[in-house]
Protein backbone atom coordinates (compact mmCIF):
# COMPACT_ATOMS: atom_id res chain seq x y z
CA UNK A 1 0.00 0.00 0.00
CA UNK A 2 1.73 3.01 -0.91
CA UNK A 3 1.15 6.74 1.16
CA UNK A 4 -1.76 7.69 -0.89
CA UNK A 5 -3.61 4.94 -0.54
CA UNK A 6 -3.22 4.97 3.09
CA UNK A 7 -3.94 8.40 3.75
CA UNK A 8 -6.85 8.46 1.76
CA UNK A 9 -8.32 5.18 3.31
CA UNK A 10 -9.28 6.34 6.61
CA UNK A 11 -10.85 9.51 4.89
CA UNK A 12 -13.23 7.51 3.09
CA UNK A 13 -13.40 5.61 6.29
CA UNK A 14 -14.82 8.69 7.55
CA UNK A 15 -16.99 10.55 4.91
CA UNK A 16 -18.91 6.50 4.79
CA UNK A 17 -19.49 6.66 8.75
CA UNK A 18 -20.99 10.82 8.25
CA UNK A 19 -23.28 9.91 5.64
CA UNK A 20 -24.58 6.93 7.55
CA UNK A 21 -24.96 8.87 10.65
CA UNK A 22 -26.80 11.83 8.60
CA UNK A 23 -28.86 9.02 7.08
CA UNK A 24 -30.55 7.99 10.45
CA UNK A 25 -30.70 11.45 11.90
CA UNK A 26 -32.79 12.30 9.14
CA UNK A 27 -35.06 8.91 9.02
CA UNK A 28 -35.12 9.22 12.81
CA UNK A 29 -36.90 13.91 12.51
CA UNK A 30 -38.64 12.81 9.19
CA UNK A 31 -42.33 12.48 9.57
CA UNK A 32 -43.83 9.65 12.10
CA UNK A 33 -43.18 6.83 8.69
CA UNK A 34 -47.33 6.22 8.41
CA UNK A 35 -47.28 8.37 5.43
CA UNK A 36 -49.32 10.87 6.99
CA UNK A 37 -45.97 13.70 7.31
CA UNK A 38 -45.24 15.25 10.46
CA UNK A 39 -47.49 15.36 13.67
CA UNK A 40 -47.12 18.73 14.62
CA UNK A 41 -46.60 20.11 10.44
CA UNK A 42 -42.64 21.05 12.47
CA UNK A 43 -44.37 23.80 14.91
CA UNK A 44 -43.24 24.21 18.43
CA UNK A 45 -46.27 21.85 20.78
CA UNK A 46 -47.97 24.84 22.55
CA UNK A 47 -47.34 27.52 20.13
CA UNK A 48 -50.70 29.14 19.81
CA UNK A 49 -52.02 28.94 15.86
CA UNK A 50 -54.88 30.79 15.85
CA UNK A 51 -58.04 33.01 18.05
CA UNK A 52 -60.88 31.15 18.43
CA UNK A 53 -62.71 33.66 17.07
CA UNK A 54 -60.97 33.65 13.95
CA UNK A 55 -62.57 29.97 13.37
CA UNK A 56 -65.83 30.26 11.54
CA UNK A 57 -69.05 28.20 12.64
CA UNK A 58 -69.93 25.32 10.64
CA UNK A 59 -66.11 25.96 8.62
CA UNK A 60 -63.12 26.02 9.70
CA UNK A 61 -59.37 27.67 8.46
CA UNK A 62 -56.48 26.09 6.95
CA UNK A 63 -52.90 26.32 7.80
CA UNK A 64 -51.36 25.30 5.28
CA UNK A 65 -47.65 25.93 6.31
CA UNK A 66 -48.39 23.99 9.70
CA UNK A 67 -50.09 21.24 7.57
CA UNK A 68 -53.52 21.38 9.64
CA UNK A 69 -57.11 22.51 9.46
CA UNK A 70 -59.07 23.69 12.28
CA UNK A 71 -62.88 23.54 12.51
CA UNK A 72 -66.05 24.39 14.44
CA UNK A 73 -68.76 22.18 13.48
CA UNK A 74 -71.08 24.28 16.09
CA UNK A 75 -70.53 27.24 18.10
CA UNK A 76 -67.38 26.98 21.05
CA UNK A 77 -67.04 23.29 19.68
CA UNK A 78 -63.40 23.31 17.72
CA UNK A 79 -61.65 20.35 15.51
CA UNK A 80 -58.31 19.71 13.94
CA UNK A 81 -57.33 17.65 11.08
CA UNK A 82 -54.77 17.34 8.93
CA UNK A 83 -55.23 19.56 5.89
CA UNK A 84 -53.47 17.04 3.49
CA UNK A 85 -56.01 14.64 1.50
CA UNK A 86 -55.73 11.10 2.00
CA UNK A 87 -56.61 10.72 -1.83
CA UNK A 88 -53.11 11.94 -3.44
CA UNK A 89 -51.91 14.17 -0.63
CA UNK A 90 -52.74 17.96 -1.62
CA UNK A 91 -53.50 20.49 0.89
CA UNK A 92 -57.16 21.16 1.47
CA UNK A 93 -58.36 24.77 -0.04
CA UNK A 94 -61.43 25.80 1.94
CA UNK A 95 -63.48 24.78 4.59
CA UNK A 96 -67.32 26.34 4.43
CA UNK A 97 -70.80 25.23 4.70
CA UNK A 98 -69.91 22.02 7.19
CA UNK A 99 -66.98 20.64 4.40
CA UNK A 100 -63.53 20.93 4.53
CA UNK A 101 -62.57 21.24 -0.06
CA UNK A 102 -59.77 19.55 -1.85
CA UNK A 103 -59.30 21.35 -4.95
CA UNK A 104 -56.90 18.38 -6.53
CA UNK A 105 -60.26 15.93 -7.64
CA UNK A 106 -63.09 17.47 -5.52
CA UNK A 107 -62.91 15.49 -2.33
CA UNK A 108 -64.68 16.67 0.59
CA UNK A 109 -64.89 15.99 4.19
CA UNK A 110 -67.06 16.74 6.86
CA UNK A 111 -66.23 19.31 9.71
CA UNK A 112 -67.21 17.00 12.72
CA UNK A 113 -65.06 14.35 11.92
CA UNK A 114 -63.44 14.85 8.57
CA UNK A 115 -65.07 11.47 7.38
CA UNK A 116 -65.47 11.61 3.54
CA UNK A 117 -68.41 13.06 2.13
CA UNK A 118 -67.49 12.78 -1.74
CA UNK A 119 -64.84 11.04 -3.23
CA UNK A 120 -62.43 9.92 -4.67
CA UNK A 121 -60.61 10.01 -1.09
CA UNK A 122 -61.85 7.05 0.99
CA UNK A 123 -60.38 7.87 4.17
CA UNK A 124 -61.04 10.29 6.44
CA UNK A 125 -58.12 13.43 7.04
CA UNK A 126 -56.00 11.96 10.70
CA UNK A 127 -57.11 14.11 13.91
CA UNK A 128 -54.70 16.67 15.50
CA UNK A 129 -54.53 16.71 18.62
CA UNK A 130 -55.01 20.80 19.28
CA UNK A 131 -56.38 22.67 22.37
CA UNK A 132 -58.36 25.61 23.60
CA UNK A 133 -57.76 27.81 26.78
CA UNK A 134 -58.46 31.49 27.31
CA UNK A 135 -59.81 31.89 23.56
CA UNK A 136 -56.20 30.38 21.82
CA UNK A 137 -55.90 27.65 19.81
CA UNK A 138 -52.78 25.59 20.67
CA UNK A 139 -51.07 22.86 18.62
CA UNK A 140 -50.92 19.72 20.86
Amino acid sequence: MNAANAASTPRRTVLAASAAATAALVTACGGGGDGEGPTDGGSPAGEELARAADIPVGGGRIFADRQVVVTQPSEGEFRAFSAICTHQRCTVGSVANGVIRCPCHGSTFRVEDASVVTGPATRPLPAREISVSEGAIRLG
